[in-house]
């Protein structure tokens, strides 16, 4: 019997919160955030629940309310990362984040090959384990990126392409927090080129593309990912010795996006107007409304109707098998919008990344992967992938392939 702490009771939190209480092996799941009246809101629909508060700045205070903790599922903010996994450290228990970790003073290919060396070696000291990035992109498409590297021999690139196609009446520019996305729309995307990262400007080498169901072209762009980094570190290791990795990201929040990065809106260097100083990008983040979360929000925006309705998630693989060239075209599917309110009263992407992440914790919870240290998805074992798959067609979400061999 295991007992998690939930660390951020926002929509990813929450929704791994609520999944672990159906689980027979979950004896106990502590929510915390600063903000208690959220953790309360929470436990109050959880039996197994309790809600304290905590100050996730201070690695003391996460430690004293995650006492007797088995696993901790980190839902904080990107910032936090560093201070939790030290708690979690202290505390014995294996550790879980959905994005990639922030070191003053690094870059973000230098922080990450510091989690996969230091942090690897002080997880694997302490005999626990800690698997970052584990949403859905970040994380679902690492474990399937490593499952049809396996049908490779070798592989020459990979390319991971995301079309967000759900745009409501009601004005959502994100469905998920418009800080990140905002964020990372303004960031430097960085491709492994050639065995190398290398950096590119937001919103570069855009590309037409078609989809299955889609009836017109979506023009897709360089976007700053996760993927690229540690796909590119575990190259040799896991990928089969990929050469080249590229993330890319389209639809209407990205041409939103792109149009006020052009006008320097997504600028955090401060400037004046009249006399009033400013900076562009907190200017952005205070108009900008938050992505719906509670149910009743939900409906409101179904209610007052959807202009578009699509998506596509794909993995496009080229690589040699017994010698010859062959390409293997991957999809994820899962429930849009609507029938992902239906079934579990939240958003397609809180869906999609809160039931993926809640796969990782389930993985822990039943002892599914064996492995200790400091991971990406992509280093998952044989066995602990299977149990992802097997786990995520439960919940509706599944996979399809496309393989071209030319033999």
């Amino acid at each position: 019997m295991k007992t998690v702490l939930v660390l951020g009771t926002g929509v990813q939190g929450s929704a791994v919160a609520r999944l672990l209480e159906k689980e027979p092996k979950v004896k106990k799941i502590i929510c915390a955030d600063y903000d208690m009246k959220a953790a309360e809101i929470l436990a109050a629909d959880l039996t197994k629940a309790e809600a304290v508060q905590v100050n996730a700045k201070n690695v003391s205070d996460i430690v004293k309310i995650g006492l007797g903790a088995d696993i901790i599922v980190n839902g904080l903010p990107i910032s936090f990362n560093m201070i939790v996994m030290e708690a979690a450290l202290k505390l014995k228990a294996n550790y879980q984040d959905l994005c990639m970790t922030e070191i003053e003073g690094m870059d973000e290919v230098e922080a990450t090959h510091y989690m996969f060396t230091e942090m690897d070696r002080k997880f694997k000291e302490a005999g626990t384990l800690a698997i970052t990035n584990t949403g859905s992109a970040p994380g679902l498409v690492n474990v399937l990126v490593r499952e049809v590297a396996e049908m490779f021999d070798s592989v020459e690139s990979i390319e991971m392409n995301v079309y967000e196609g759900v745009w409501a009446k009601k004005f959502i520019p994100f469905w998920w927090s418009p800080d990140v996305a905002f964020e990372d729309m303004g960031l430097d995307p960085i491709r492994f080129e050639n065995g190398k990262h290398i950096s590119t400007e937001p919103f570069a080498n855009p590309v037409m593309m078609q989809f299955p169901g889609i009836d017109k072209e979506i023009r897709m762009v360089d976007h700053n990912h996760e993927e690229p980094i540690t796909m590119g570190i575990n190259s040799d290791t896991c990928l089969k010795g990929v050469q080249n990795i590229v993330f890319r990201y389209g639809g209407p929040h990205v041409e939103l996006s792109q149009a006020l990065y052009n006008m320097g809106f997504l600028s955090k260097e401060e400037r004046e107007y009249k006399g009033i100083k400013y900076t562009p990008f907190d200017l952005v983040i205070d108009h900008a409304p938050a992505a719906p979360k509670y149910r009743e929000e939900i409906e409101a925006v179904i209610e007052k109707g959807l202009v578009t309705e699509e998506g596509a998630f794909q993995v496009l693989m080229k690589g040699t098998k017994d010698g010859n060239p062959m390409t293997v075209t991957s999809y994820v599917n899962a429930p849009g919008l609507i029938e992902a309110y239906e079934k579990a009263g939240i958003s397609h992407e809180a869906y999609l990344t809160g039931q993926s992440a809640f796969i990782f914790t389930k993985m822990m919870v039943e002892s599914a992967v064996t492995q200790t240290g400091c991971i990406a998805p992509e280093v998952l074992d044989c066995d602990a992938r299977k149990f992802f798959f097997d786990e995520a067609a439960k919940l509706d979400i599944t996979f399809d392939k496309i393989v071209e061999y030319k033999g």
